[in-house]
């Protein structure tokens, strides 16, 4: 069976190749269609032309960027709200043009934690997301967004208790929050091992984040091969299905 195209949607610069790399590079190799959409920092910062030559090396397209500002930095889209800020509906049919422009099988995003480290840009962007999967596929909702589109999946990339390994210290050492999930609430892991040299080269495009101390491209760069392999080598992802549930399946139903 094919593997599906794949529409990323992330937060800021870097989380498409910390988070999904490896899945990314995956399809990307198997000729599969991908691309990424990425909420914070505007076409014209100085984060754009790395998020640009990331996404060449994982062959995901051209950047399509949101133009929000970060919630933490200011100089990300000084001249548009920040995604905290903005309001709901615009965002959302922002992305709701982005997926109906695309047309991917699969939406991956955040999770509803925001990652390990709870930032309000993830968790936003988690829920805009989730509202513009299900929007896409309506035809009376934006409609000048485009024909509309249903994705048939959306999986959100996130970390369980027992994945986190040597990433929590190192998170906690430069004072990070460790958000995790239970095991269970985990649906697919992706050993994305044949994959790694190409998603640490994406992380490594990123070299403003990867010269400062505390981003997680930073600290990945200043530890051991082996070390940085066993954290990056899996990827752990929970299917969050959109669209209408076929009434055989209904359970609410007799």
């Amino acid at each position: 069976m094919p593997l599906p195209s794949l529409l990323g949607v992330f937060a800021h610069p870097d989380d498409e190749s910390l988070l999904a790399g490896g899945v990314l590079a995956q399809h990307h190799a198997a000729g599969v269609r991908t691309a990424v959409v990425t909420a914070t920092w505007a076409p014209d910062s100085r984060r754009a032309p790395e998020l640009a030559d990331a996404l060449c090396v994982l062959g995901a397209g051209a950047p399509r960027l949101l133009g929000y500002g970060d919630a933490r930095n200011p100089e990300a889209a000084p001249a548009q709200p920040r995604l905290l800020d903005a309001p709901l509906e615009e965002a959302v049919g922002r992305l709701v043009a982005h997926i109906r422009d695309f047309r991917p099988d699969v939406v991956l995003g955040h999770d509803a934690l925001g990652q390990l480290t709870g930032h309000p840009d993830h968790v936003r962007t988690h829920q805009i997301t989730l509202l513009a999967v299900e929007a896409a596929g309506l035809a009376h909702l934006y409609p000048d967004a485009g024909p509309p589109w249903q994705p048939s999946a959306l999986y959100a990339v996130t970390h369980p208790e027992s994945g986190v390994g040597l990433l929590g210290p190192l998170l906690e050492g430069v004072g990070k929050a460790v958000l995790t999930v239970p095991d269970t609430y985990v649906t697919t892991s992706v050993d994305v091992t044949p994959w790694a040299p190409v998603k640490w080269a994406a992380i490594l495009a990123h070299r403003g984040e990867v010269a400062r101390e505390r981003p997680l491209p930073g600290i990945l760069s200043r530890l051991p091969e082996a070390d940085r392999h066993q954290i990056i080598r899996t990827e752990h992802f929970t299917r969050l299905s959109p669209g209408p549930v076929p009434a055989a399946r209904d359970r609410l139903t007799a």
